[in-house]
């Protein structure tokens, strides 16, 4: 399950800047989910538009060969390609996302590297961060590399990490609600501690969110409805792509400091006719 080469049309930092997530390196930050499409081949429009290389699949509501008699994903969004991300979405226990990536394990061929969320409310779809420990603790024990959906809690970002979780990946606002970035100070109090990479998922509607996750300092962004859900979607995949990009890039040059009621000249003011300075 490899990345795909970066193209010519990525991101001018993308090529010294990747994402890495444990051994692995990618070029895309964006990640993309592949629900509520109208169907496979939009999936993949959307996918390509994105620029995306990790591709979360959702076990329990998606065929990638554990339902023989009807359409893979896999015809769509083959493993060769692109990084597959199977994640647990659905679940609301520890047996239950720990079961169902194991049988992930065995239709991809022993891949290893996972998205773990364990759903405390079937309404709002929060975590339920006890049972996300708890499997976490296991699916690390058994050799997963484990990309974890969690609550923005830095305290809890910090156990994960030290469980051995390969990524940390705090909500936005609540999974599918396009709110946005509701709480970005407990982001950043995630970012300051983490030494894996810390991945928005879930809340992002539109790109000036996820642009923000990325100036914060956030590794990437993981998006599915407001994609999805858009009135083009594959319009908004490409929009998404170029906010990521743009967001990265603007963390990485640093911005300028605030500056309240302290206006500043974009043009010198030396030399200007009929300054004091200005010789005659």
């Amino acid at each position: 399950m490899t990345a795909n080469p970066s193209d010519s049309s990525a991101s001018p930092a993308a090529a010294g800047d990747p994402l890495m997530i444990g051994a692995r390196r990618f070029s895309s930050r964006l990640l993309l989910g592949t629900g509520k499409y109208r169907d496979f081949e939009q999936t993949r429009l959307a996918i390509d538009a994105s620029g995306a290389e990790i591709i979360t699949v959702a076990i329990r509501r998606t065929n990638i060969g554990q339902n023989a008699n009807e359409p893979s994903l896999l015809d769509t969004v083959p493993a060769s390609r692109f990084t597959l991300l199977p994640n647990t979405a659905g679940c609301y226990s520890a047996d239950d996302a720990v079961r169902t990536l194991r049988l992930a394990r065995e239709l991809l061929d022993d891949h290893t590297l996972v998205k773990l969320e364990v759903l405390g409310d079937p309404h709002n779809l929060y975590p339920n961060m006890p049972e996300t420990l708890k499997a976490a603790e296991t699916l690390v024990r058994e050799g997963f590399e484990v990309m974890v959906y969690c609550s923005d809690d830095p305290i809890q970002a910090r156990v994960l990490e030290s469980i051995g979780c390969v990524a940390v990946m705090p909500l936005a606002s609540l999974i599918g609600s396009g709110m946005g970035i509701l709480n970005p100070w407990n982001l950043q109090l995630i970012l300051e501690k983490a030494t894996v990479p810390v991945i928005v998922d879930a809340g992002v509607g539109t790109a000036s969110d996820a642009a923000i996750a990325m100036e914060l300092g956030c590794a990437g962004v993981l998006m599915n409805t407001a994609v999805a859900a858009a009135r083009d979607p594959i319009l908004m995949a490409g929009a998404m792509r170029k906010a990521v990009e743009a967001g990265r890039e603007a963390f990485l040059a640093g911005r300028m400091p605030r500056k309240l009621y302290s206006a500043s000249p974009s043009s010198p003011t030396g030399g200007i006719i009929g300054s004091a300075s200005v010789a005659t």
